[in-house]
């Protein structure tokens, strides 16, 4: 499966829907090398996703909130 990125000079949304651990911590990581500030939104579908997402973001500095989407999945919320 494919991964979505899609970027903004301080936006990026990443859709690791579908991925299993730790691929979407991985992608996460390839979203956040380079930046220093902006606001992201990581798609995931399982609760052990979202913690381990947010997890590895809060590490590098990032502030996390998630919300649940209408699909049962959730979007873990970054900022900087």
């Amino acid at each position: 499966m494919n991964t979505a990125h899609k970027e903004s000079a301080h936006r990026f949304e990443v859709d690791a829907r579908g991925l299993s651990c730790p691929q979407p911590v991985l992608e996460t990581r390839k979203a956040l090398t380079g930046r220093t500030a902006g606001e992201g939104t990581i798609l995931v579908d399982t609760v052990t996703s979202r913690e381990n997402v947010s997890r590895f973001a809060r590490s590098q500095g990032w502030d996390v909130s998630w919300e649940e989407s209408d699909d049962g999945g959730f979007r873990v919320l970054l900022s900087k």
